[in-house]
Formats: structure tokens, C-alpha cells, sequence
């Protein structure tokens, strides 16, 4: 036994010495490092199979929690990549989660308050200097040109300077600025042999138009409501849809909020949160609609208030069915092609 334990302390003494090795010396500093960059870039060459929905952005304006940004949706497959709104924070996400920056077909937005448009120039940004060669291409109801071009006249000195330093055949002059395309409600935006992508009006008073947005790929469908109140129209065009993303109010949160504000004289707050529940789709109003329309899975984003801590995450999901999920950034859903099996990865 005496034996044994020796010969156990010597191997945790040579695990020790090659842990001291690896992380305190230079040469231990820089093989971790290569192995971590290697594994890095091998990560985004793995293959997609089917539809892969990834939250890069589960957050509202109200509230505050560091581990979420805010609202933004990437659709991934094999040949495409779009994103779904672009908030503050959301190229961290996307970062992390190690998306394919330089494919990057589109941006969809659904309407343009600052937490769903923050991070545009950042994402144009992005995949100009990972090799893009045409303008990315903004799809969003009337008023996208407004928000694009003030962008792209907002970083023209940006992209100049940038331009002069790597030269115009890295980085060329013409790809920098976005280009805007303006969609009309219900018509189909993107479509191919593969993929269709179809925008739907959504009610999110007094900002008209708004639209979410409905992915149909090889047999699987995702739907994005944006920011919206649970509409006729939207369950219509979500039937059948393998996972629904809704924006969601949770009032077990929301109600003691604006009590605390007024019992401390708190200005303005009290009334911007009571406003904010005629236009956001209160938790209760969502799980019988998705059920009757056929929806598989029923998960909310774009969450008001943000649940700061577990306890809150439980009191958002109160009176909720079991499988309803309130999504985490970085947590993926994967659609193999026609099939009903969803994957869900949560980090």
C-alpha cells in the first residue's frame, strides 16, 4: 500500500511539473496557445448537416445581465449564413461561437430599435476585412436604407483609413459600404434551390412596419418573430414550424419592477415599463397559440426584463408547459434535414 502511494504522489508530482512546464515557461506558453488557434480555426471548416439556429443575442433593452447580449439570431446550413437583427454586445457572440464570418449572406433586421441594429457596422466590419468582395447586403422593411446609409456615412472615414493601410485588393473600396434592401411585408427575401427565407408583418406599435421572419431548409423550418404581441398572422405563417422564437414578457418579473420604482420616487421608469407591455408578448399568450399551430418547439428570446440570476430565469418560466425553453446565448438548435429531431446544445 506504501507502495502505491508513492507511486501515485510521483505521477502527480510529474503532472504537476508538466502543468508548470506548459503554463510558465515560453515554450509551454506558445504550444498551448498554437494547439488553441489550431483548434480554433479547425472548428469552422466542420460541416453543417441541416439547419443550425444559434442565439448570439437573447437580451432586451430592460435589464442587465453581462452573460446576454442583445437580440440577434444566426441561421447557419452548410452553404448559407444569415443573421437575424444585430444588437449591442452580439459580435462577441458570434466570436464565440466561431460562425463563418466570411460566407456571410445577409443581415435581416426585424425593425430598427437600437438594441436590434447596435452592432451593424461591426458585422460589416467583420466580414470586409475576413475577405468579402461585394457589399453585404441589409434586408428590412421600409426605413432600412435610412439606418444603412447613415451607418456607411458614419464609418466612411473608417473604411478610408483601413483602405490605405492593407491596400485596395485586400480590402476594396467598393465592398466597405452595406447595401440596403427594402422588403415588402410577406413577400419571399431570399430563396434558392435550398433555402427560402419569408418576412411577415408583426404588431410592434407604434413601429410600422415590422416583420419577422420565417426559414424553410431541406424539410425544417424556423421562425423569428422579432419584437411582437402574439398575432393571428404570425401563428398562420408559423404552422408546422419545427421552433419558434418569440419575443417574451414575463409580468412575475416586469409588475414588481414598476411597483419597487414607484414606492422610490424613481422618475420616468415606472411609465417606460408600463408602456412596454403593450407592445411585447406577455409568456402567458404564446404556449396554447404554438400548440394549436402545429409548433414543435416553443422558445423565448428577446426577454423582458432580462433574468438577471436562476431565480429570475424560473419566475419568467412560471405557469409555463416543461418544454418551454427561455434561450442563453450560445445555446444552438440543430434541425437534421427532414426529420422532427431538434438538438438542442446549451454552453
Amino acid at each position: 500500500m506504501k507502495k502505491i502511494l508513492i507511486g501515485l504522489g510521483l505521477i502527480l508530482a510529474l503532472i504537476g511539473c508538466a502543468a508548470g512546464y506548459l503554463y510558465l515557461t515560453p515554450q509551454g506558453q506558445d504550444a498551448l496557445f498554437k494547439q488553441t488557434v489550431e483548434l480554433r480555426f479547425d472548428q469552422q471548416k466542420k460541416p453543417i448537416d441541416g439547419l443550425r439556429v444559434v442565439i448570439c443575442g437573447s437580451a432586451s433593452p430592460l435589464g442587465n445581465d453581462p452573460a446576454r447580449a442583445q437580440a440577434c439570431i444566426a441561421v447557419v446550413t452548410a452553404d448559407h449564413f444569415f443573421l437575424f437583427d444585430v444588437g449591442a454586445r452580439s459580435p462577441q457572440r458570434i466570436a464565440q461561437a466561431q460562425l463563418p464570418m466570411r460566407r456571410l449572406n445577409g443581415v435581416f433586421l426585424t425593425h430598427f430599435h437600437s438594441d436590434h441594429i447596435a452592432s451593424l457596422p461591426d458585422v460589416n466590419l467583420t466580414t470586409w476585412i475576413q475577405g468579402r468582395k461585394t457589399p453585404l447586403k441589409v434586408f428590412g422593411p421600409a426605413g432600412v436604407d435610412t439606418v444603412v446609409s447613415g451607418f456607411n456615412q458614419a464609418y466612411q472615414l473608417d473604411r478610408g483609413y483601413r483602405t490605405a493601410h492593407h491596400g485596395a485588393a485586400l480590402l476594396p473600396p467598393s465592398a466597405g459600404p452595406m447595401n440596403a434592401v427594402t422588403l415588402t411585408p410577406g413577400e419571399i427575401v431570399w430563396q434558392d434551390d435550398e433555402i427560402k427565407v419569408r418576412s411577415f408583418l408583426v404588431e410592434h406599435a407604434p413601429i410600422e412596419p415590422a416583420v419577422g421572419y420565417r426559414i424553410d431548409y431541406q424539410g425544417r423550418s424556423v421562425v423569428i418573430s422579432g419584437d411582437s404581441n402574439a398575432t393571428d398572422e404570425l401563428f398562420d405563417v408559423a404552422k408546422g414550424a419545427d421552433l419558434l422564437l418569440h419575443d417574451a414578457l414575463s409580468r412575475a418579473l416586469l409588475d414588481p419592477m414598476i411597483e419597487a420604482a414607484e414606492r422610490n420616487n424613481v422618475p420616468v421608469m415606472p411609465t417606460i415599463m408600463r408602456d412596454v407591455i403593450a407592445y411585447h408578448a406577455d409568456t402567458r399568450s404564446l404556449p396554447d397559440r404554438a400548440k394549436a399551430a402545429g409548433i414543435q418547439q416553443l422558445a423565448y428570446y428577446h426577454l423582458v426584463p432580462v433574468p438577471p440570476n436562476r431565480l429570475a430565469e424560473k419566475m419568467f418560466l412560471r405557469d409555463m408547459p416543461a418544454d418551454v425553453i427561455l434561450v442563453k446565448d450560445l445555446q444552438t438548435f440543430d434541425l437534421p434535414p427532414n426529420s422532427r429531431e431538434i438538438v438542442i446544445n446549451t454552453p
